[in-house]
C-alpha cells in the first residue's frame, strides 16, 4: 500500500487522527500543463482548442511546506473556465503567473515550474500545517476558496481583493486543487459543509463565491429585496448561483439563458422570469465590428414584458464581449452593471449615452475576499444555497470535463474526484442532506 493509498484509507475509515502520524508522500498526481507546450494551440481559434491535448496527469514532486500554509489530501475539486483558460494558455499562458510570483520571495520561487498543478477548488483534509498557523489541524475537513494573497502592503487591509500581490490560487500560483495534494494558504481554509459529499462540497468554492461578492457585498451590486436582477448564463456556474442569491434576497431574476433544458434548470431553483435568447433569436451583433442597437431594445422590451414594465436595477455580466452592450443598454436609469470574467471576450463595446445620461454604473467585480467567502460557504453549509453539481469526472478524465466547460456542453458545475474512489463519500449530516436533498441533486444528469 502507498503511502497516499493509507492517507485515503484513513480518510475512508473515518480515522483522521491518524492522519497526523501518516508520512506524506514525496510525490503525488496532479493535473498539469507544460511549459514546453505553450505552442501547440498557434494559430487555431479559440472554439478548435481541445484541452484534452493540453492537460496531463503526471506525477509531480509534493512541494515545501512553508509558514502560514497548509497541506491538504484532494478528495475533489471542479472545473472553472480559469482552468479552461489555462489549457488553451489564453489570454497569456499562466507561467507568466507563476514566473512573475517566483520573484517575490524565495518562498514564492517554489511556484516558478516548468509545469503547472491547475485548480481552483477543493474540498479534502488537512494533512499538515506550517508554522504559525493555529486554526486547523491535520484530520480536519476543508473547502478551500481560491484567493492568494501576501498583505505584506497597507492596500488589501480594508479590502483583501485590493491586496497588490492578490492572486488566484490554482491559477496564477502553483499546486492547484486538481490533484491528490495541493498546498494553500491556511487563510483558504473553511469548514466543509457537513451534508455535502466530498464532490458537491468540491463544486461551489469559486463561482459561489465569486456570485455572492457580485450581487450581495457591498463591493459588488449590494443587492436589496425587489431589485430586477437581470442574469445572464442563469443555469451555467456563475449565474446558478446568482439566481439563488437573487431568489433567497427577495429579488426578482430574469434569467437569460439558452435552451429549454437550462430553462427548465431555471425553474428548478424556482425562478419565474426566463429569457431562452435563441429561441427568441438576438443577435446582438451584425458582424464582428459592429453592434446592432435595434436588438438591445427587442432584448429590453422582452425584459419589461416579463416584469410588468420594469427594468434590471441590477445586471449581473460575466459573458463580456457578446453582450456587454445590450447590459449597458438594458439596465435602469440609476442601474448598475456588475461584470466578472469576459469569456465571449475582453474587449468590450457599449453606447456610453446610455451609460452617463442615464447615470448608471458599471462595477468590476473580481472573486471575493476571506469574509464573503467564508459567508458564501456558511450559506451552503445552513442549506440556504445549494451546490448546481451536474456531472463528475476522474482525475484523468480532467481534460474531458474541460471541454465540456469550454464548448459549454454542460451545466451548473463539473466536478472531478482526485482522493475519493467513487462518488457519494463524505456526508456527515444526513438530516439536514435528507431535507435538502432535491435541491442538491437539481442540476443531476442535466
Amino acid at each position: 500500500m502507498t503511502q497516499l493509498d493509507e492517507i485515503r484509507q484513513a480518510i475512508l475509515n473515518d480515522d483522521l487522527d491518524a492522519l497526523a502520524g501518516l508520512p506524506v508522500p514525496d510525490s503525488y498526481r496532479g493535473v498539469t500543463v507544460r511549459a514546453d507546450e505553450v505552442g501547440m494551440f498557434e494559430g487555431l481559434p479559440s472554439q478548435d482548442k481541445d484541452p484534452r491535448r493540453s492537460l496531463h496527469v503526471d506525477d509531480v514532486p509534493t512541494p515545501e511546506l512553508g509558514p502560514g500554509e497548509a497541506l491538504v489530501a484532494v478528495m475533489a475539486s471542479a472545473i472553472n473556465y480559469n482552468t479552461v483558460w489555462t489549457s488553451i494558455f489564453e489570454p497569456i499562458p499562466t507561467f507568466k503567473f507563476l514566473e512573475r510570483y517566483g520573484r517575490i520571495s524565495p518562498l514564492s520561487k517554489r511556484h516558478d515550474l516548468p509545469y503547472h498543478v491547475v485548480g481552483s477548488d477543493l474540498s479534502g483534509v488537512v494533512l499538515r500545517t506550517g508554522a504559525g498557523v493555529h486554526n486547523w489541524k491535520p484530520g480536519e475537513e476543508v473547502v478551500a476558496h481560491c484567493l492568494n494573497v501576501e498583505l505584506e502592503g497597507p492596500d488589501g487591509h480594508n479590502d483583501t481583493m485590493l491586496d497588490t500581490e492578490q492572486r488566484i490560487w490554482g491559477f496564477e500560483t502553483n499546486f492547484g486543487g486538481l490533484a491528490e495534494i495541493a498546498l494553500v494558504k491556511a487563510n483558504q481554509l473553511m469548514p466543509k459543509p457537513a451534508h455535502l459529499t466530498w464532490e458537491e462540497a468540491a463544486s461551489p468554492g469559486l463561482v459561489n463565491s465569486t456570485a455572492y461578492r457580485q450581487l450581495v457585498s457591498r463591493n459588488g451590486a449590494d443587492l436589496k429585496q425587489g431589485d430586477v436582477v437581470l442574469i445572464w448564463g442563469a443555469s451555467g456556474g456563475l449565474g446558478s448561483y446568482a439566481t439563488q442569491y437573487a431568489l433567497n434576497g427577495g429579488a426578482i431574476p430574469v434569467c437569460v439563458v439558452s435552451s429549454p433544458e437550462k430553462a427548465e434548470i431555471c425553474r428548478k431553483l424556482g425562478a419565474e422570469l426566463i429569457i431562452d435568447r435563441n429561441a427568441e433569436g438576438y443577435r446582438f451583433w451584425k458582424d464582428e465590428h459592429e453592434q446592432d442597437p435595434r436588438e438591445w431594445q427587442r432584448f429590453g422590451a422582452k425584459i419589461r414584458e416579463l416584469t410588468g414594465g420594469e427594468d434590471p436595477d441590477i445586471v449581473f455580466e460575466h459573458p463580456g464581449r457578446e453582450t456587454f452592450g445590450a447590459s449597458v443598454y438594458a439596465a435602469r436609469k440609476g442601474g448598475t452593471i456588475v461584470t466578472c470574467a469576459s469569456t465571449s471576450g475582453y474587449l468590450h463595446q457599449y453606447d456610453n449615452r446610455y451609460l452617463w445620461m442615464n447615470l448608471k454604473r458599471i462595477i468590476g467585480s473580481h472573486f471575493a475576499n476571506y469574509r464573503e467567502s467564508w459567508e458564501a460557504n456558511r450559506l451552503i453549509a445552513k442549506g440556504l444555497i445549494h451546490p448546481t453539481l451536474s456531472r463528475t469526472y476522474s482525475l484523468e478524465d480532467t481534460g474531458q470535463a474541460a471541454l465540456d466547460v469550454h464548448r459549454n456542453a454542460h451545466q451548473g458545475k463539473v466536478g472531478v474526484l482526485a482522493l475519493a474512489p467513487e462518488e457519494g463519500l463524505g456526508v456527515r449530516d444526513e438530516q439536514l442532506r435528507a431535507k435538502h436533498l432535491d435541491a442538491i441533486n437539481a442540476f443531476r444528469g442535466a
